[in-house]
């Protein structure tokens, strides 16, 4: 396609095979995720760096996207170039395919565009190493998952994203799950920038380790996972007129205090975090009687809220 912890990673590990099965204490209904979210402490959440932060404007509203600077920095940073010049003011999501991606950037930057109007990357680099994984980080808190995954011989949370690793080679990477926002390229590993960029709405995990993860979503999914589908194959818009135009990207810490935005995001090395993966594998209510036990990857989202006014 074109384009603090407040439990060590071991600790919480444990914590999450030590924790009894919920649909076994005395037949109560398991927390919900509001309830549990509800006795977190403070400290369980974390502020994003603004530096880290990209805000979309799009005509319907605003898509605030996590850049992970921590697995993929190159992209970080060259995506953080492009927008100081702000590259995608005026250019569009060019892409919807249904149970897939959504993608956005330059419309003349394809095969049916006008290449003499393609939009200089000013600069920024067109062409990066792929980052599609990194070295796994001991130091970096790790929660694993115990229910094993198709895509990758282990899988958790790691600052925040889903993560693959395989410890046979001693790799990580952002797995594709809903939400990811990746980076589009075309054949050679290193020809994407970070000029065109996607975020999953479906099923993708197919492209894990194949293609450079950006970041993901934290706020604004609908505006993007509920846009009219492009045609078969891929989902490109041939008709210009079904494009939404991109208003303006911006990077948080280059915006006024009172207008970026004040999200938090639960930590995956938090107890709160522990107990919504054990909610989630033995989950049980008057609607759903039998717990399944197990849990994907992907079935799991790292709650943000809207953070609370420091004084």
């Amino acid at each position: 396609m074109r384009r603090r912890h407040l439990i060590a990673g071991l600790a919480l590990a444990s914590s999450l095979t030590a924790l009894p099965a919920l649909a076994a204490e005395q037949g109560k209904p398991t927390p919900t995720t509001k309830e549990i979210l509800a006795k977190s402490a403070p400290a369980e959440w974390r502020r994003p760096d603004p530096q880290n932060l990209l805000v979309m404007q799009l005509p319907t509203g605003r898509v605030v996207i996590e850049l992970a600077q921590d697995f993929t920095p190159l992209h970080a940073a060259n995506i953080r170039t492009l927008v100081r010049q702000h590259y995608f003011d005026g250019l569009a999501i060019i892409r919807v395919q249904d149970n897939f991606v959504t993608q956005w950037g330059d419309p003349n930057d394809d095969e049916n565009g006008d290449k003499d109007k393609i939009r200089s990357l000013g600069k920024a680099s067109k062409t990066l190493p792929p980052e599609f994984s990194r070295a796994i980080a001991a130091k970096q808190p790790w929660t694993p998952l115990p229910d094993g995954d198709v895509y990758a011989p282990e899988v958790g949370f790691s600052g925040g994203f889903p993560v693959g690793r395989d410890p046979a080679s001693g790799q990580e990477w952002v797995a594709h799950c809903y939400g990811t926002v990746g980076v589009a390229r075309d054949v050679a590993p290193d020809s994407g920038s970070g000029s065109s960029l996607y975020a999953v709405i479906g099923q993708a995990r197919k492209l894990d380790h194949n293609l450079a993860v950006a970041g993901r979503v934290l706020e604004g999914m609908p505006l993007l996972s509920g846009l009219q589908r492009g045609p078969e194959p891929m989902g490109f818009y041939a008709d210009p007129a079904r494009r939404t135009r991109i208003e303006s990207v911006r990077l948080a810490a280059d915006m006024p205090a009172q207008e970026r935005p004040a999200i938090e995001v639960l930590r995956t090395d938090s107890a709160s975090f522990a107990a919504l993966i054990d909610a989630s594998r033995h989950g049980h209510n008057a609607f759903y009687p039998e717990p399944v036990g197990k849990v994907g990857l992907c079935s799991l989202t790292v709650p943000v809220r809207d953070a609370k006014p420091v004084h």
